[in-house]
C-alpha cells in the first residue's frame, strides 16, 4: 500500500507496520489502558478536562489478538445551536465518532443508514466501547470538513430506524490513540497480517472511491462490498460483532464452572459451586454432562470422564483428547512413538464400534428421558383431571344453590298465592250468601208486588162494573129502570182481563 492509501487509512491497526505513536515508547500512547496516570491529561480514561473527553475503546477478535486505544472527542454543542455551524468545535477535524450503535444493525444496515453520505467516507472503523457489549461505535474519516458538517447535521439525533427508539449520536474527533496491542496464544498468520486487497472482489482497497470499512476483528473491506454481505460475521474471520448472552446456572444464576447436560440441555453448576448439575443428574438421571470451560463430558453414573474427541481453541476442529504430541515428517508421534499411519488406521476401525456404542447410551438416555417426560405428562394429566373435578363439582354446586334459591323462591310466592286463593274462596262464599239473600228479598219484593197488583185489579174491575152497571140503568128506559132502581148488583166470577195477561208473563220470566 503506497503512503496515500496509509494516510487514508488514519484508523486501520496494522501489526506489520504500526503506528509512530505506538513505536514511540515515550509517546503518551504507549501507555496501557490499566494505567491512565501515564496518558495525557486530556486521554486518562473517562476523564473531561478543558473541552476533550477521552473514552477508552477496543477491536479485534478477543480470542486471537485485542486492540486497545483511546479516542479523544469534542463535547457536544447546546441543544438550541447543534444546527449551526458556528456553534461546532472549533479547530475540529474530518473525523466523527458514531457512539451507542445496535449490535442488531449490520454493517450493510449501517452503510444503507449513512446514505449519499458514504463516497464522501474515506474509511469507517467499528470499535467496541468498553462497558457497552450490547453496542458497538463507528469512526468515520470524511473527505473534506463540509461533508463532516453535513453528516452531523443530518445524522446527530437520528432515529436508526423508525420501528425503534434508538437515536444516534455524532461526536467529533480529535485524535485517536492505540494504547495497547494484546496478542493472545494460537494466533493465526491470516489475522495478523495487512489486508492489501479487499476479500470480497480482490482489488486493491485504495482504488474504490467509496471508502474502506473496517470490522471490529481488523479486517478492512470496500464499502460497497461489505454493503452486500447481509450477516453480522466477518466475511474472513466468520467473527460476529453480536457475541452470544454468558451461560449461566439455571438455579442460582452463577457463570463460573458450568456444566450443560448433553441430553435435555439444562445448565447448572459444578458441585465445587453449588452443585446443581448433580443435582439435575439426581432428579432426571440424565448422566452425561459438557463442562463450558474445557468441552470435557463427564459420567456421573461412572464417575469419570467419557470424551473421546474435543474441540481445538486455535481452529475448532477435532482433535483426539489423549494425544498431546506432534507427528512428524516420517509419521511417527513424539509421545506415544508409534505410527502416525497405524493409529489412524486402527482409530478408523474403532469407529463402528465407538458409534455403535454412542448409539446404545443415547438410545438408553432417551427412553429414561422418555420415561420421565412421560412420568411428568401422567402427573400433568392427573393434576389436570383433579382440576377439571374439582372446578366441575364446584360449578354444579354453584349452579345447585341458585337452583335452590330460586325454588325455594318459587315455594314462597306459592304459598302467598295459596294464601291469596284461601281468602278468595272464602270471600266467594260470603258474597254467595250474599247474593242468594238478595234474590230471596227481591223475590218476597215481587211477590208482594204482584199480589197488591191484582188486588188493585180486582178493585178495578168492580169499579168499572158498577160504572158501567150505572151507566147502563141511566141509559134504559124508565120503565126498566124504575125497576132496577130497587135491585141489588152481585159480583160475577172474576175473569183477568187479556191486557194484564202478557204483563203478568213478563214479570214471571223476570223473577225466574
Amino acid at each position: 500500500m503506497d503512503d496515500e492509501a496509509a494516510r487514508r487509512n488514519l484508523f486501520r491497526i496494522t501489526p506489520s507496520s504500526p503506528s509512530p505513536l505506538a513505536s514511540d515508547p515515550a509517546s503518551p500512547a504507549m501507555a496501557t489502558a490499566a494505567d491512565p496516570a501515564s496518558l495525557p491529561p486530556s486521554a486518562s480514561p473517562f476523564s473531561s478536562t478543558g473541552a476533550l473527553e477521552s473514552v477508552p475503546f477496543s477491536s479485534g477478535n478477543p480470542r486471537i489478538e485485542e486492540t486497545r486505544g483511546v479516542v479523544l472527542l469534542h463535547p457536544d454543542p447546546p441543544a438550541a445551536a447543534s444546527s449551526s455551524s458556528s456553534h461546532l468545535p472549533v479547530g475540529r477535524k474530518p473525523r466523527v465518532c458514531v457512539p451507542a450503535v445496535p449490535n442488531h444493525m449490520t454493517y450493510a444496515d449501517f452503510c444503507r443508514f449513512c446514505g449519499a453520505f458514504v463516497p464522501h467516507m474515506l474509511e469507517m472503523r467499528i470499535v467496541r466501547i468498553d462497558g457497552a457489549e450490547d453496542q458497538y461505535s463507528v469512526l468515520i474519516k470524511f473527505d473534506t470538513l463540509s461533508s463532516t458538517d453535513s453528516f452531523y447535521n443530518h445524522f446527530n439525533g437520528k432515529r436508526f430506524s423508525s420501528l425503534e427508539g434508538d437515536v444516534s449520536c455524532v461526536r467529533f474527533v480529535e485524535d485517536v490513540h492505540y494504547t495497547q496491542l494484546i496478542e493472545h496464544a494460537h494466533s493465526s498468520v491470516t489475522s495478523l497480517a495487512e489486508q492489501p486487497t479487499c476479500p470480497v472482489c480482490l482489488e486493491r482497497l485504495d482504488q474504490d472511491p467509496g471508502g474502506i470499512l473496517t470490522t471490529i476483528c481488523n479486517h478492512s473491506f470496500h464499502c460497497s462490498c461489505i454493503s452486500k454481505w447481509t450477516d453480522s460475521s466477518c466475511p474472513v474471520c466468520r467473527y460476529c460483532q453480536q457475541q452470544p448472552e454468558k451461560s449461566m446456572c439455571s438455579i442460582c444464576g452463577t457463570s463460573e464452572n458450568l456444566w450443560i447436560c448433553v441430553i435435555c440441555g439444562n445448565v447448572g453448576c459444578g458441585r465445587y459451586k453449588g452443585g446443581h448439575a448433580i443435582e439435575h443428574w439426581q432428579d432426571t438421571e440424565h448422566c452425561y454432562s459438557l463442562e463450558l470451560e474445557t468441552q470435557k463430558v463427564w459420567d456421573y453414573a461412572g464417575d469419570n470422564y467419557v470424551h473421546r474427541l474435543i474441540q481445538s481453541k486455535t481452529d475448532g476442529k477435532l482433535v483426539e483428547y489423549n494425544c498431546y504430541g506432534a507427528h512428524g515428517a516420517d509419521g511417527m508421534c513424539s509421545i506415544c512413538s508409534g505410527d502416525a499411519g497405524m493409529d489412524e488406521a486402527i482409530l478408523n476401525s474403532k469407529v463402528e464400534a465407538i458409534v455403535e456404542e454412542y448409539n446404545d447410551l443415547l438410545t438408553s438416555q432417551l427412553d429414561k428421558q422418555r420415561n420421565y417426560y412421560e412420568s411428568l405428562l401422567l402427573e400433568v394429566k392427573e393434576e389436570n383431571e383433579r382440576e377439571v373435578s374439582a372446578a366441575t363439582a364446584k360449578a354444579v354446586s354453584i349452579k345447585h344453590q341458585k337452583l335452590q334459591t330460586k325454588l325455594d323462591k318459587c315455594i314462597e310466592e306459592k304459598r302467598f298465592l295459596d294464601d291469596i286463593n284461601a281468602n278468595l274462596v272464602k270471600n266467594q262464599e260470603m258474597w254467595r250468601e250474599r247474593i242468594r239473600k238478595v234474590q230471596e228479598r227481591e223475590q218476597a219484593a215481587l211477590r208482594l208486588k204482584d199480589e197488591k197488583i191484582e188486588k188493585l185489579e180486582a178493585e178495578l174491575r168492580d169499579l168499572i162494573a158498577h160504572i158501567e152497571c150505572q151507566d147502563a140503568v141511566a141509559a134504559a128506559p124508565e120503565s126498566i129502570s124504575s125497576d132496577v132502581q130497587g135491585g141489588t148488583i152481585l159480583p160475577g166470577p172474576s175473569t183477568p182481563s187479556s191486557s194484564s195477561s202478557p204483563d203478568r208473563a213478563a214479570r214471571d220470566r223476570k223473577r225466574n
